[in-house]
């Protein structure tokens, strides 16, 4: 009987820390599922609220019970955010991941209060953005140089970009069969999923389909995803982190 209660002990205590280290895996099954969030925008949040519950960390290095972390705490952690000199945008963004978080428990009855509900949400003063002029644009969409994989890619990138008007997060999921050459269009699916069919420049038509020609000449390249659009030279999709860094390069090489 003792070692049948001490096997129903252990078992009660393995269910409670697997409850305990399971609701981080309960909220990205929520933004996949129910939000249909993307797998980057999931990543950034579950970065978030992994910082989040380990700043509440116990002394056994478990992480806090969420309906044991009160608003005073979270306000705590608000401040902790801004003496570690993050930008106001980036503790907006981690606050709102906390949002999502308890919103995700209070729908599935894993917790019964918001400690945020007394929360305000900081303001961010929005910039006011830099349109490029003509000139401009011709000298952006002409800075990569040259008849090899990168620079063909990173020119149908841009012309793509300029053409459609794409977030890059939506040029990133782009596959080969979401161009149409003949009806000059590509399918593209943004925030939820949704897919939109829009009409693409010839300019960038002609750079996209130089590209997939010159792809089809580099080895292996097409093995790992060959439905993706755009490639690194390793064979894997750009992320939207890459497509960023692109942009930025020759935005530099530029002066823009």
């Amino acid at each position: 009987m003792k070692a049948e209660a001490r096997t129903m002990e252990e078992n009660t205590v393995n269910e409670a820390t697997s409850t305990a280290t399971n609701f981080e895996e309960i909220f990205v099954s929520y933004l996949r599922y129910e939000r249909n969030m993307s797998p980057e925008t999931i990543r950034a949040y579950e970065k978030d609220l992994h910082q989040f519950l380990r700043f509440f960390s116990k002394g056994d290095g478990e992480p806090a019970q969420p309906s044991e972390i009160s608003s005073l705490q979270i306000r705590e952690y608000l401040q902790h955010l801004k003496d570690k000199n993050y930008q106001k945008t980036t503790v907006v963004r981690k606050l709102a991941t906390i949002r999502s978080f308890y919103k995700c428990l209070l729908r599935k009855g894993l917790v019964t209060s918001n400690p945020l509900s007394d929360i305000p949400t900081p303001k961010v003063e929005k910039k006011i953005p830099h349109f490029l002029g003509t000139e401009e644009v011709e000298k952006l969409l002409n800075a990569p140089q040259g008849n090899g994989f990168q620079p063909v890619r990173d020119r149908a990138i841009l012309e793509t970009l300029y053409s459609t008007g794409l977030r890059v997060s939506e040029l990133t999921s782009l596959n080969v069969q979401d161009i149409d050459l003949t009806g000059e269009t590509v399918k593209a699916r943004g925030k939820g999923r949704r897919e939109r069919v829009m009409p693409v420049g010839s300019f960038a038509l002609q750079a996209i389909k130089g590209y997939i020609e010159q792809r089809a000449l580099v080895p292996h390249i097409n093995e790992k995803d060959p439905d993706a659009l755009f490639l690194n030279r390793f064979g894997d999709r750009l992320s939207s982190r890459s497509i960023r860094k692109i942009i930025d390069k020759y935005i530099k090489v530029t002066g823009l």
